[in-house]
Order: structure tokens, then C-alpha cells, then sequence
């Protein structure tokens, strides 16, 4: 299993009962959507271990309890406390519009609506204040802010974000 192949989806908090129960919270737009899995992977010592999911119901906002199989006390939760949990890329719900995955745009051509194609997204700098494109252009790196305001279009059959940057921001790199 290459972690690749995963996405992350959230982290074990902390335990919920004395029967094995913990809260995981999710780092998801809609938690509610993952309240019936039947089982997730876990990463242990930098391993993805496979547990299955006994019961689960959402709690609130971000927040889902979990019973896991084979996890019946209040010791078995503390091995996992802090643990980061993931899921099956092709368990992520398409995407349309202007709306993408951070993993699914790297290598995609960046196209601004003055300076034309300016280079490809190498990662998505994913940080609390703003999220941002970093894109490769020749020996540089272009820094874009992600908003709804700069994105334009999102053509993923020719792998292209169509956007728009403010005034001066691409000239800020190319001097």
C-alpha cells in the first residue's frame, strides 16, 4: 500500500468511553458524508493498517464516534489516540466546476488570462491563512492564491486552471 493512493480524511482526537469508542475529527467540507464507512485505514508507525468500523455516528461539526472491531477498551483506544486516518482515493466524490482536490491538479497547466500559460502546479501550499498554487515557470516558482475570485475555469480533460491573478502579482516573479 503506497500512501499515495490515499487521502487524508482526519485524525483519532481523543476516546469517547471506557468500551473502545474514540471521536475522529475529519478534515472534510461535509463530515456527515463519511458516517457510514465500513472501515478505514489507519497510519501505525508509517504503515496503513486496515480497521474495520463496528458502529460510527456524527457528532457534531466536524466530529464522528467510532466503534471499532476488536477495540473494546479504554487501553485499546490510547494506542491509537493521535492517529492519523485515511481512505481510497477512488472513495473521494467527483468533483465538478471550479471545485478540485489539492492532489488532483498537480502537473496541471496554469493559463492566465493576460500572460497566457505560465507554468504548471508543482504542490498546493495548504496553510491556515490561504492556500496557495505553487507553480513551476522556467528556473522560478509563482506563487497564486487560491479564491473562487482568481480561478476562472477548471478543464480537467486537457489538465488546465484558467485564471485571472491581480494586477502586478505574475510580474512580482518574472523580474
Amino acid at each position: 500500500m503506497d500512501i499515495k493512493d490515499y487521502f487524508y480524511l482526519g485524525k483519532i482526537t481523543k476516546k469517547y468511553s471506557f468500551k473502545g469508542e474514540v471521536i475522529l475529527n475529519l478534515d472534510t467540507d461535509d463530515p456527515q458524508e463519511y458516517q457510514n464507512l465500513k472501515s478505514v485505514f489507519i497510519l501505525i508507525n508509517g504503515k496503513l493498517i486496515s480497521f474495520f468500523i463496528e458502529k460510527s455516528s456524527y457528532q457534531k461539526k466536524s466530529m464522528l464516534r467510532v466503534k471499532f472491531e476488536g477495540i473494546n477498551s479504554e487501553e485499546d483506544v490510547l494506542s491509537l489516540l493521535n492517529k492519523e486516518i485515511y481512505l481510497p482515493l477512488d472513495l473521494l466524490p467527483n468533483l465538478d466546476g471550479k471545485k478540485f482536490y489539492y492532489h488532483e491538479i498537480i502537473g496541471y497547466e496554469v493559463v492566465d488570462s493576460n500572460y497566457g500559460p505560465i507554468g504548471s502546479i508543482e504542490k498546493v501550499n495548504d496553510k491556515p491563512t490561504q492556500s496557495i498554487f505553487v507553480i513551476k515557470y522556467k528556473e522560478r516558482q509563482i506563487l497564486i492564491p487560491i479564491n473562487e475570485e482568481i480561478i476562472k475555469e477548471i478543464d480537467r480533460k486537457n489538465k488546465s486552471i484558467y485564471i485571472s491573478a491581480p494586477n502586478g502579482l505574475i510580474d512580482l516573479y518574472l523580474e
